[in-house]
């Protein structure tokens, strides 16, 4: 699985944020899709000690979220952390996972933001459209905007604003936990997202896609240390 939008990632911050304006105007946040039956979660986790990482996908049946197939790769950063750069330094170790991948998935859900960003421009939002693919920024923390806490119910919502727009929801996933932040990546709307992640979490506060991914590098990068 390669990418369909190529460009450098040994960048300054100016230039990053000159891409991401860029490719911010590509963003399609409708659904624009057939049918998803297999949904891929991805992590990257960082070794604290050195430049080593670990990136990681995991790909499930939409149906039943059973693991299809699951790959982690090792890299070295390449990019500093940014705040709001986030994806300059996540998505290079990512796009060596996606090579190895034997299935492509139809949704990927990013562990962080997508259209709930400062230029509508995160994580969720860059991987989907360097590789034209449905994504949804799903995040543990809120990154910008405001919100009234929704009900404590499972599936209970409220709006995720910024400057008057309606950026990302705040959803429940299970009863009595805290809620997560949810925005549109690429070709997929706002409603279709959470309904998405509410299917993806049919235990936990968080996905499968994303419990899983996190998983799967905290494992590999255990290894990698002994």
């Amino acid at each position: 699985m390669e990418p369909i939008i190529h460009h450098n990632w040994a960048l300054s911050e100016m230039e990053a944020l000159d891409i991401q304006k860029e490719l911010a105007q590509k963003v399609i946040t409708h659904d624009s899709f057939n049918k998803i039956e297999l949904v891929a979660g991805v992590d990257v986790a960082y070794q604290k000690s050195s430049h080593k990482l670990v990136a990681a996908a995991v790909i499930l049946d939409a149906d039943t979220l059973d693991v299809v197939e699951k790959v982690a790769e090792e890299d070295i950063e390449q990019f500093p952390y940014i705040p709001g750069l986030f994806s300059f330094r996540e998505i290079p170790p990512l796009v060596k996972v996606f090579k190895k991948l034997q299935h492509k998935p139809d949704l990927i859900v990013c562990d962080g933001q997508g259209y709930a960003h400062p230029r509508r421009f995160g994580l969720a939002c860059h991987l989907g459209v360097i590789f034209d693919i449905p994504t949804i920024g799903c995040g543990k923390t809120r990154l910008i905007g405001t919100y009234d806490e929704p009900n404590t119910i499972r599936g209970e919502m409220s709006s995720l604003f910024d400057e008057n727009e309606i950026i990302g929801s705040v959803l429940r996933t299970q009863n009595n936990v805290n809620p997560i932040y949810v925005s549109t990546g690429h070709r997929i709307s706002l409603e279709t997202a959470c309904s998405w992640i509410l299917k993806l979490t049919p235990k936990y506060r968080l996905p499968e896609t994303t419990r899983l991914a996190d998983q799967l590098v905290n494992q590999y990068m255990k290894e990698i240390l002994q």
